[in-house]
């Protein structure tokens, strides 16, 4: 009876294993892939990059300055300074100190008037940006601004300390001229380190005045003088992007209307620029950075610099009159509004401006680009709501318009994807004949899964979308713990799907915020991180990658049974033909726990017998990157038909992108 038994239990426990093989069996697919009736266009501002000085993006970050506060403009002035060696007042200053001037004339007003009384003790210390990142055998620009007001002080010496204090390098320059003198010089260090301190002595005693104390890494991007941190932006370049959006964000409005970005304040000689504290700054209780300031030294002429350099078109964005609804809600009366209008007309006239006849494009050729940076794209407020904002939006458009008819104007839908705000933003925009419309989107991974068919039933006449701003977050939005994983950057996938599958109505998508300092950021999740020597990208930026350089140029139908692939059984699909490469592109995304075959139709469409296959997946949906090892990267393989079908394998959590070369 137990034998029979046991026979019995086995029985059942074959029959059930044998079901459950059945149940979990990889599923087939057929898509078939076909030209688009409607003849829909790639734009090739599809896939963009949106940049906002948050989590310390610009100074200390991309922006190459590796000095704090260099030219003593923050409203505490000591920012990023100390003296080690000088005694308290109480105990009477023998060394020497440090007190503070200003020009009220200059934007840039303040400077240091140091009393050096004992020039063997007197120390005057930088900080750096969470400290000052130091390569091996690289060299540095050093820089200051002095004026020798008395006593017999004959040199400024500096020195690269580490955290130990230990002596990295020095460098002693010989002070000979009365007046403001700028003077430059070199340093090397032999070693790398990640937090060093920049330390300044004098020989001598007596007073000198100091401003624009620099120092800047040689090995720049394109190795220009006081530019951009090199392995930032070349993530940036590998992106390929169709646009950079600058700068901003909710800086564009600032707290209040005084401390809006203006872009006036950023252009001309560094030096003559204006500071502002970061809005970020105090943004968010779980990240206070009182020492995040604003030197402009990436300036709107950078940004349109940098716009150039990788191929993209700049789109800046500009204050409409309004300060950030979520801090002051400040408003600029209306019969107050035409200089705003007229930094917007200044704006287009200093990018295409002719060199020789207008103001503005004089002042860019005198910068050093004669040629007009092409500028099609301007943003009027970055996410303002309400019939104020679309009252003053009414005044821009009009006054664009009249004197640059070519110029097209994007205008916001406010801070959501849905609710009262964001109908009525559409609505009154619609009517407007508004061209193209900035939605934003923080929301979580699943959110993003069930919205992949979001713009299917969008209407074709109405403006287009710009999908200006989006991020899944893995806990919350605005919470300090969300993560970059796989599964934010998996549900993103699957929601790019359909913003591409819609780009009859979506014509520019990025994702944001784009940077974040390891030790300096204020928001998470955020696109490439970094410290002060090296920078890694996350899974999400490896998507924004992989769609960005397989955008194509003409919109393909891929369909299962008649229907578009939009997260029926966890599969979501697009596919693009590049005319200029002569090859198909599909990009299939699994949300699914188990693996999925397709096998795909390419109806009236001949294809060679070898394809690409570029796979994005991880160990687990938790996977991140990070400054050790990037385990979440795409892999991609060569393969041939099999008896001559285009069939193929999409791994469980995955996403697959297919070329396949058109005959």
């Amino acid at each position: 009876m137990a034998t029979k038994n046991r026979i019995f239990s086995i029985a059942i426990s074959l029959s059930a294993a044998f079901f459950s093989a059945q149940n979990n069996a990889i599923r087939t697919y057929h898509l078939d892939l076909k030209e688009n009736p409607a003849n829909i266009k790639i734009q090739p501002t599809m896939y963009g990059i949106f940049f906002e000085d948050i989590n310390f993006a610009a100074d200390g970050g991309i922006y190459a300055e590796l000095i704090k506060n260099r030219s003593f403009e923050f409203d505490e002035p000591f920012t990023g300074w100390k003296q080690p060696h000088t005694k308290t007042l109480s105990q009477n200053l023998d060394s020497g100190f440090l007190t503070f001037y200003s020009d009220p004339a200059k934007t840039n007003k303040n400077y240091a008037r140091i009393t050096v009384l004992n020039d063997k003790n007197y120390i005057l210390e930088n900080e750096g940006f969470r400290g000052i990142g130091l390569h091996l055998g690289e060299q540095y620009d050093f820089s200051f601004d002095l004026e020798n007001v008395s006593g017999n002080i004959a040199a400024v010496n500096a020195r690269l300390v580490d955290e130990n204090g230990k002596e990295i390098s020095s460098v002693s320059t010989i002070i000979r001229k009365k007046g403001w003198q700028k003077y430059n010089t070199v340093l090397q260090s032999p070693r790398t380190v990640e937090k060093a301190r920049l330390q300044i002595t004098f020989t001598g005693n007596g007073v000198v005045n100091m401003d624009m104390i620099s120092l800047f890494p040689q090995d720049t991007w394109k190795g220009r003088k006081g530019g951009l941190r090199k392995d930032l932006v070349q993530k940036l370049y590998d992106l390929q992007p169709g646009f950079l959006r600058f700068p901003g964000g909710c800086i564009v409005e600032g707290r209040t209307l005084a401390e809006r970005y203006q872009w006036k304040k950023t252009v001309g000689n560094v030096a003559d620029r204006g500071y502002l504290i970061n809005k970020w700054s105090t943004g968010f209780p779980h990240r206070l950075t009182p020492d995040y300031g604003q030197s402009f030294g990436l300036g709107f002429f950078e940004y349109f610099q940098l716009s150039e350099d990788l191929g993209a078109e700049p789109v800046p964005i500009l204050s409409c009159g309004m300060a950030c609804q979520f801090n002051t809600a400040e408003l600029v009366k209306m019969e107050d509004l035409d200089p705003y209008v007229q930094d917007a007309l200044d704006l287009i006239e200093f990018a295409n401006g002719d060199s020789a006849t207008t103001k503005w494009g004089k002042l860019r050729a005198d910068m050093g680009h004669a040629k007009p940076f092409n500028l099609k794209f301007i943003g009027v407020g970055n996410e303002q709501w309400g019939a104020d904002y679309i009252e003053r939006y009414k005044v821009f458009e009009k006054a664009i318009h009249a004197k640059y008819p070519d110029i097209k104007i994007i205008s916001g839908s406010g801070p959501s994807p849905d609710g009262e705000f964001f109908e009525y933003g559409w609505k009154e925009l619609k009517q407007l004949n508004a061209q193209i419309v900035d939605e934003h989107y923080y929301n979580s991974p699943d959110w993003f899964m069930k919205n992949a068919a979001r713009y299917d039933h969008y209407d074709r006449s109405g403006p287009k979308v710009f999908a200006g701003e989006y991020a899944a977050q893995s806990v919350g939005v605005v919470k300090p713990d969300n993560k970059n994983n796989w599964l934010t950057a998996l549900s993103e996938a699957a929601f790019m799907t359909g913003l591409e599958r819609n780009a009859d109505v979506v014509y520019m998508t990025s994702y944001a915020p784009l940077f974040a300092h390891a030790e300096g950021w204020q928001w998470t999740p955020d696109l490439i991180w970094f410290n002060n020597l090296k920078s890694y990208a996350t899974p999400n930026y490896y998507v924004q990658k992989l769609f960005s350089n397989n955008r194509g140029t003409d919109l393909l139908t891929i369909e299962n049974k008649g229907k578009a692939l939009s997260g029926q059984e966890n599969l979501f699909a697009t596919a693009v033909k590049d005319i200029n490469k002569n090859e198909i592109i599909i990009k299939i995304v699994n949300t699914d726990l188990q693996a999925k075959k397709i096998s795909i139709n390419p109806v009236n469409m001949k294809v060679g017998k070898k394809f690409t296959q570029i796979f994005l997946s991880a160990p687990q949906l938790s996977s991140e990157n990070n400054f050790t090892a990037e385990p979440v990267k795409p892999k991609e393989e060569t393969s041939a038909f099999k008896n001559g079908k285009i069939s193929t394998e999409i791994p469980a959590n995955s996403l697959v992108i297919l070329k396949l070369n058109l005959l």
